[in-house]
């Protein structure tokens, strides 16, 4: 067999990166340093992540000792317990303007305007229906709910905020992506009252990406700490670290022109850790990034959890390209290579010391290839999530729920031991052989299955 893999993205050699994956490191004293547990440089993630610059494409054999390298540190790490939550996703809007390449999860916010006359497949939730969801999957037995938002042009982040916005002028509200809430046919309300409507069961809310932070303070001087401050008092629990994508700028602007820098993602995060925000971090790869690119993200994240502490876990995110604006435009043909999602994973926890917990997401890899990424470092395997919409809005091919059971079944499968726990990984129930197929750490959680 052909020892090596050539990528099968369009090559990145396309884009006049400044960055690209050279080093004078050599492989061998790259994987000599993550087998003694050293603390890496961008040099060795690099090394690590092609399998050695000084060949082409994966080696097959280089590529193993990498996954080895992992697991190992992962049982030195966590042991032998795979994680996951009971959640639900509750998004509340589609309605976005921002217009990242990558993203199929958006409608244009016009089509959502009371006048709009075509068709508009999108939704927008008000913050009664929100709350009737959460309540619904709170009685179920879940916990956690994750909010992941359009950028839609009425949502603001309280009636302060409304009132600073309805008093500038037109033209400047267009700049500032605002419009009152009467001009479209749902209005979904402010940041607050969506917080304190998903919360109001006893569920831990997670959202508020630092992309939708800063939609949430657009148009004033406030910190982006005094937004966070505002949200966790009315119900806000925990951050996602997701907007993040790639954190280094020559590849947002190809990406996501529009969203945020790198360094106001990380000035974002560092607020909600100073307020007291526990907060995950992502990262997407296998769109138009190069190794290099991936190792300078894994960078960044480690120096942020170096100085703030909060992040609870790490989610490689493997670029769904399908229906994606990307693809639409030719500036891919496929996303990642399941050996670069296996080097994603396992680098990510040889890079992260300072970072327990690394996620492996069935959504975006399936069920097979998902428990083999828990044999190449990672330890968490996502949660029931219920209803799953950014993903298969984008293509992807895997389900939107997953029971207890089949969580049990699948972690012993591969001589694992299943571990339900809470969003920031403080509670934990090892699940034994004759123990209740259904969650137990919710507020109404009894052991009875979701469904």
């Amino acid at each position: 067999m052909d020892a090596f893999e050539a990528s099968a993205n369009v090559p990145r050699e396309e884009f006049a990166f400044d960055h690209r994956p050279e080093t004078d490191q050599s492989f061998e004293n790259a994987l000599a340093k993550a087998r003694a547990a050293d603390r890496l440089d961008i040099d060795d993630a690099i090394e690590l992540l092609t399998t050695g610059t000084d060949t082409e494409g994966i080696d097959l054999q280089r590529k193993e000792q990498v996954l080895e390298a992992a697991d190992r540190r992962r049982a030195e790490v966590v042991g032998e317990e795979v994680t996951f939550v009971a959640n639900i996703n509750n998004n509340v809007t589609t309605a976005c303007n921002v217009g990242c390449l990558f993203c199929n999860f958006k409608d244009a916010a016009q089509r959502f305007e009371a006048d709009y006359e075509g068709d508009n497949a999108g939704f927008t939730k008000t913050p009664a229906q929100s709350r009737d969801i959460v309540a619904d999957a709170v009685d179920r037995g879940v916990y956690e709910v994750t909010s992941v938002s359009g950028l839609h042009p009425a949502f603001v982040l309280d009636e302060e905020h409304r009132e600073i916005l309805d008093a500038v002028p037109t033209e400047a509200g267009g700049e500032l992506n605002y419009k009152p809430p009467e001009e479209y046919d749902v209005d979904p309300g402010t940041y607050v009252e969506q917080m304190e409507a998903m919360s109001a069961t006893g569920a831990h809310v997670h959202s508020m990406t630092p992309e939708e932070a800063y939609h949430a303070r657009r148009g004033t001087d406030w910190s982006y700490q005094t937004v966070f401050q505002r949200l966790k008092d009315a119900g806000l629990s925990s951050v996602p670290g997701t907007a993040a994508e790639i954190l280094v700028d020559e590849v947002r602007e190809v990406i996501c022109p529009g969203k945020v820098g790198a360094d106001e993602w990380v000035e974002a995060m560092e607020a909600a850790a100073a307020v007291g925000l526990d907060t995950t971090a992502t990262v997407m790869y296998g769109h138009v990034e190069n190794e290099a690119h991936r190792a300078m993200h894994l960078d960044r994240i480690r120096d942020l959890q170096d100085r703030s502490g909060a992040i609870t876990e790490f989610v490689p995110l493997s670029f769904i390209h399908h229906d994606t604006p990307l693809k639409e435009r030719g500036m891919v043909e496929a996303g990642a290579t399941t050996d670069e999602d296996e080097l994603m994973i396992a680098v990510s926890r040889l890079y992260l010391d300072n970072i327990d917990h690394i996620q492996s997401s069935w959504v975006k890899y399936g069920d097979t290839q998902g428990l083999k990424m828990l044999n190449c470092g990672a330890d968490d395997f996502m949660g029931t999530i219920l209803s799953e919409e950014i993903t298969k809005r984008a293509g992807g091919d895997y389900g939107e729920f997953r029971s207890f059971q089949e969580y049990v079944d699948m972690i012993r499968s591969i001589g694992r031991v299943p571990v339900e726990r809470s969003t920031d990984y403080e509670q934990r129930r090892v699940i034994d052989e004759d123990a209740d197929v259904g969650p137990k750490l919710g507020p109404k959680a009894d052991g009875t299955p979701l469904l």
